[in-house]
């Protein structure tokens, strides 16, 4: 079984910071993209940001675009989520996983093969 382990959530005010970590198997970290995802309440799961491996090359869904930053630590199978300037419709459970990213121009999808346990992330004044 693949676990992916996240953590780092918390509450937080409109126009903090928060950065989650997510701790990968070295054989899903190497053989994978891994990235995030969020669900509000009430919503459906949608996708926040993934990394390209082995490009390296970053992307995020327009509503988390200049404030949030993905990025990993290669010696540490981690990825990380630094989201800052967070705003109240940033409140969601996130969760690391992993899969293949297909890309049509600009656009892109997932579907994840591997899932972390969400993390909360609450903003709230």
């Amino acid at each position: 079984e693949v676990q992916l382990q996240a953590s780092g959530g918390g509450l937080v005010q409109p126009g903090g910071s928060l950065r989650l970590s997510c701790t990968v198997p070295a054989f899903t970290f190497n053989h994978y993209d891994i990235g995030w995802f969020r669900q509000a309440p009430g919503k459906e799961r949608e996708r926040v940001s993934f990394i390209d491996n082995p490009s390296n090359k970053e992307y995020y869904v327009d509503s988390v675009k200049g404030r949030f930053t993905i990025s990993e630590d290669v010696s540490k199978k981690t990825s990380y989520l630094q989201m800052n300037d967070l705003r109240l419709e940033d409140t969601a459970v996130y969760y690391c996983a992993a899969g293949t990213l297909s890309t049509v121009d600009s656009d892109w999808s997932i579907q994840p093969d591997y899932w972390g346990q969400g993390t909360q992330v609450t903003v709230s004044s």
